[in-house]
């Protein structure tokens, strides 16, 4: 397919999104169903092409002077396909290309976003949540949505109990893989540009062998700073499909126990798969959902790991379609589940022990709000402050936190690479 029909599928696809609030991955395998003939080169512009647009949707549709999918695609085609303005109307004046370019959106491609947009427009985040960016982030929200409105890296994590980094490094060099900035094991293959595709890892060898893992930095730096350690006991609570339990494995070096729980057992099935991969063997899963058993455990843990469900904010370069569905009383319930999970975990940590409170959030409400509750509502537990939680799990100097707290760590892609992590540490008195 030529740039013209790809920007019109493009704009097909968002229309779909839009029309009937379809997933981004929906939509476009929907449309791959019905168009067999578009090659994988042509099904990956395409997806290249929506998420771009999705990442920038409200500055691009301030640039055009419209949000609709057709706007969006050909105001996205610049950096998406690497195509020049006059490229774009070049493209879009043949078959199965969108209608030629009006002399209007022509000149528009030349200009860049008008110096007096909204700040929300700017930064390319819901206006309903701007109140909540701005009280995290100050006169830098505007600078820290457009890092969060960027392509994201490809982070993988060195299982350590199969191969170090540097094994992992040298079986990925065609990808241009570089070391993390921050976690020990992480290894980093920086965003495509233009129409390139991020490289599928996951189909190295390297992989199959479970030489590593998918897992941005941000999350393995919260599951260092968990202080796991070798024959600890330990939960991972929400554990999802286990990419913190595998982490969590392999800090422990094998030995220990760990207890994998997550309240969808649906969610929880890809684990099994995952730890015999990777080589986990000190790990045992509870079956999803089942509170009986969690509970009957008891306060026995040296580390509870709560990566509690959260509103996602901090992972909207990857899953840019989240930041447009993310309604207010979603986010409500989101907090209230926040509070059941950290009630839950606290009854499971054991005098002299750990929690600490994840989210993959940006959103204070999520975040120093839920850490300030659990404090006034559990005297028992003492906020350790991040730095020397940072000094004793990861060593070095600490960054800033991205919200200027002392007491809790607020990761985002604008300050430290990451995707947006909070971690908070509570210590249980003995």
């Amino acid at each position: 397919m030529r740039p013209g029909p790809r920007i019109q599928a493009a704009a097909e696809v968002l229309e779909a999104i839009f029309s009937h609030h379809q997933p981004a991955a929906t939509a476009l395998q929907d449309w791959g169903k019905k168009h067999r003939f578009a090659g994988s080169g042509d099904r990956a512009a395409i997806g290249t092409l929506v998420f771009d647009a999705l990442r920038q949707r409200l500055s691009l549709a301030a640039r055009m002077g419209c949000a609709e999918p057709r706007a969006l695609a050909i105001a996205a085609a610049a950096k998406a396909l690497g195509l020049t303005p006059d490229e774009i109307a070049r493209a879009c004046d043949g078959p199965h290309a969108p209608p030629p370019l009006s002399d209007d959106e022509r000149r528009r491609l030349d200009v860049p976003i008008d110096a007096t947009a909204a700040p929300h427009v700017a930064a390319d985040i819901p206006e309903w949540l701007m109140p909540s960016f701005t009280r995290a982030f100050g006169d830098r929200v505007i600078e820290e949505g457009r890092a969060m409105a960027e392509r994201a890296p490809v982070d993988l994590r060195a299982n350590t109990l199969k191969a170090g980094r540097d094994k992992v490094l040298a079986a990925l060099e065609k990808m241009n893989p570089a070391p993390t900035q921050f976690a020990p094991n992480g290894v980093r293959i920086a965003a495509p540009e233009g129409p390139a595709k991020s490289p599928h890892a996951e189909a190295e060898a390297s992989h199959g062998k479970g030489w590593f893992e998918i897992q941005d930095e941000g999350s393995q730096i919260a599951a260092a700073m968990s202080g796991a350690k070798p024959r600890h006991q330990v939960l991972d609570l929400c554990a999802g499909a286990g990419g913190k339990t595998l982490a969590l494995a392999a800090i422990m070096e094998g030995s220990g126990q760990i207890y994998a729980y997550d309240s969808d057992k649906f969610q929880l099935r890809p684990i099994f798969e995952r730890l015999q991969r990777a080589g986990a063997r000190n790990v045992q899963v509870i079956d999803g959902g089942d509170t009986a058993a969690l509970d009957a455990l008891g306060a026995r843990f040296d580390i509870v790991f709560a990566d509690a469900p959260c509103s996602g904010s901090g992972t909207w370069r990857r899953k840019p379609d989240s930041k447009w569905r993310l309604r207010p009383e979603a986010f409500a319930t989101r907090q209230k589940e926040q509070r059941e999970v950290l009630t839950r975990a606290a009854s499971l940590v054991k005098p002299g022990g750990r929690l600490t409170y994840v989210t993959c959030s940006v959103l204070p409400e999520e975040n120093v709000d839920q850490a300030a509750w659990f404090a006034g509502a559990h005297p028992e537990f003492t906020l350790t402050p991040f730095r020397d939680v940072w000094q004793e799990t990861l060593g070095g100097t600490p960054p800033a936190s991205a919200d200027g707290s002392s007491e809790t760590l607020q990761l985002t892609p604008a300050m430290h690479g990451t995707d947006g992590f909070f971690i908070a540490t509570f210590t249980r008195s003995a």
